[in-house]
């Protein structure tokens, strides 16, 4: 799907930063940032399909601009924020694995990738902003940012603290024109989601094909995935015009998960 401009949403002369743009939720975002007029650094480790996204937006107002990194290299990682106007930070990465058998350096690898990646990247994003006086800080956390799963350890201990280092950045923030929120959405139609079906089919004893309304939809009423491109559209939310007074918070798309 390839999002159409929005009228009274452009960001025709700002930079945008999207991590883990390759696909699902970042790909999504890139694709909206662009239709907004926004160009879009798209950053992912995965070089094909950062070139496939590229295509994708070839006809929409803004642009996107490829960026091959992995986040495990935290110093290239606050370089590539340097100029960002918007920086998207939604690059995940999932273990699923009770405690006592959870692999140390795997741990390690999520916290590195969800929670000081973003760190370095709002470090390297902020003093530009500061300078311009105008910023839009947008992290991705997630339903297990606010609520807790078995066997997600590493995965709920750094969204949960994805969502206080982005009130800390709206705090800081404030005073130069620069906001900062989360987007927290249950679980979405993605690959990182696919590719973890196995791992809880294993984890809660029940088979594969039983995950998805059995386990992963249980305390969701709407009882559905959530889209990529719902996520992105409150991304351009936040981005946008109407946004400028909402920082320091998150805006859930959970399906009503949280409301238990």
């Amino acid at each position: 799907m390839t999002p159409t401009p929005v009228p009274g949403t452009t960001h025709h002369g700002r930079t945008a930063l999207v991590t883990g743009a390759a696909s699902g939720i970042g790909a999504a975002c890139a694709l909206r940032l662009a239709a907004a007029g926004a160009t879009v650094r798209a950053l992912d480790r995965d070089a094909p399909e950062l070139a496939a996204l590229a295509g994708r937006a070839a006809d929409l107002p803004g642009a996107v601009e490829t960026v091959v990194l992995d986040l495990t290299d935290l110093d290239a990682a606050e370089r590539a924020a340097a100029g960002a106007d918007i920086l998207v930070n939604n690059a995940g990465i999932q273990t699923v694995r009770p405690i006592h058998t959870f692999p140390p350096e795997a741990f390690h690898t999520v916290l590195t990738v969800m929670l000081e990646a973003p760190f370095r990247l709002i470090r390297g994003a902020l003093p530009g902003m500061y300078e311009r006086g105008w910023g839009r800080v947008v992290n991705i956390s997630s339903v297990h940012g606010l609520r807790a799963s078995a066997f997600k350890s590493a995965y709920v201990a750094a969204k949960h603290g994805l969502e206080g280092l982005s009130k800390v950045t709206a705090l800081e923030g404030a005073p130069h024109g620069v906001t900062s929120n989360c987007v927290s959405p249950g679980y979405v139609r993605t690959p990182l989601l696919e590719r973890q079906l196995a791992d809880q089919a294993a984890a809660h004893s029940v088979p594969e094909e039983h995950v998805l309304n059995d386990v992963l939809l249980a305390g969701t009423p709407l009882k559905r995935l959530v889209e990529p491109e719902e996520v992105a559209e409150a991304v351009a939310y936040l981005c946008g015009p109407y946004a400028s007074a909402v920082t320091g918070t998150t805006l859930v798309l959970d399906g009503g998960w949280t409301a238990r």
